[in-house]
């Protein structure tokens, strides 16, 4: 069989329109035209609407996301609350009005007509990465330690604002993809992953799949493989093997759940640097791990913006000559 290749495609959708992320991310059009070019050059699935895309809710509850410098991603560093109680007081937002949600879910749109067969998602954060941009890593982290039950229950009370978001984006006939990266270790120990975040990511999780009617990607980068039993106790039916984990481990642990796809992302250094023989051998290497599961495919994590689209196709083009 042939293993498929589907990069990561978020600011890297504004290099192949030569734009900046920042540009990109602010307005329909170029964010439309830079994910269908995307599309055209790599046929990637699936296509994740958006430039910053953790951003997204937290901008819509006020946090601001600041310009960055040059083609840097955009990002929230100024957080509006400062402890765990007030996001549990937080009402939800309105997903047809809030920041910029509305472009996205048009831009979405106009990308599913124009890319037939496409998988076009719209990001949607867990609520630990919400969490986090609002309230910052560092106040986060310590009410973990010292008041999880508070964490906890705020966690509970950013799930009725992502399930209307999901709401939103089935209304607008797409489909949705869950990323969480802030909570994996060693931002949260497993066994805080397990006690703290899990029963919130789940409620949400099997709240929309139940409103989608099959089961969604739950895409955690970092140091996994502690937490995958967790994960899918969500009922994921997709999950990525980062660069970060213990890989092998990792697959050797998917064996007991065929039924789950595994994104195995390459380390995307060596495509950043153009550097083709260690492209190969990286490419080899995860060949040889997708091997062990039925329903595979490779990736590379976040496409920096810097990768030369050149040697994305040319990675594309190696990896679809490999067969087993």
């Amino acid at each position: 069989m042939t293993i498929p290749f589907h990069p990561s495609i978020y600011e890297h959708a504004a290099r192949v329109i030569d734009r900046s992320p920042w540009d990109v991310s602010r307005d329909g059009d170029l964010l439309a035209a830079a994910h269908i070019r995307a599309w055209q050059l790599y046929q990637h699935r699936p296509i994740v609407i958006g430039i910053d895309i953790y951003n997204l809710e937290a901008e819509a509850y006020g946090a601001p996301v600041e310009q960055p410098s040059s083609n840097g991603i955009p990002a929230i560093v100024r957080h509006p609350f400062t402890c765990a109680a007030e996001l549990a007081e937080l009402p939800p937002f309105d997903p047809y009005s809030a920041g910029r949600i509305p472009m996205v879910l048009a831009a979405a749109r106009r990308v599913a007509a124009q890319c037939p067969g496409a998988d076009v998602r719209i990001p949607l954060a867990g609520p630990f990465s919400v969490a986090t941009n609002l309230m910052g890593f560092d106040n986060i982290l310590l009410e973990c330690a010292t008041d999880p039950d508070a964490v906890g229950r705020a966690l509970h009370g950013l799930v009725g604002g992502q399930l209307r978001f999901c709401r939103a984006i089935l209304d607008a006939g797409l489909d949705i993809a869950f990323f969480e990266s802030a909570a994996a270790p060693p931002l949260l120990s497993p066994t805080q992953f397990r006690a703290i975040e899990l029963p919130a990511l789940k409620s949400l999780m099997d709240q929309a799949a139940a409103l989608t009617g099959h089961p969604l990607p739950c895409i955690i980068g970092g140091d996994t493989l502690p937490i995958l039993e967790a994960m899918l106790a969500t009922g994921t039916g997709y999950v990525c093997c980062p660069v970060a984990t213990d890989q092998p481990g990792f697959m050797r642990a998917m064996a007991a759940r065929p039924d789950v796809t595994v994104r195995i992302n390459m380390d995307p250094n060596p495509i950043t640097a153009n550097d083709w023989p260690a492209v190969k051998q990286e490419a080899d290497r995860v060949l040889a791990l997708a091997a062990m599961h039925p329903k595979t495919c490779i990736g590379t994590g976040c496409l920096p913006y810097e990768a030369d689209p050149e040697t994305v196709l040319k990675t594309r083009h190696y990896i679809a000559g490999a067969a087993f």
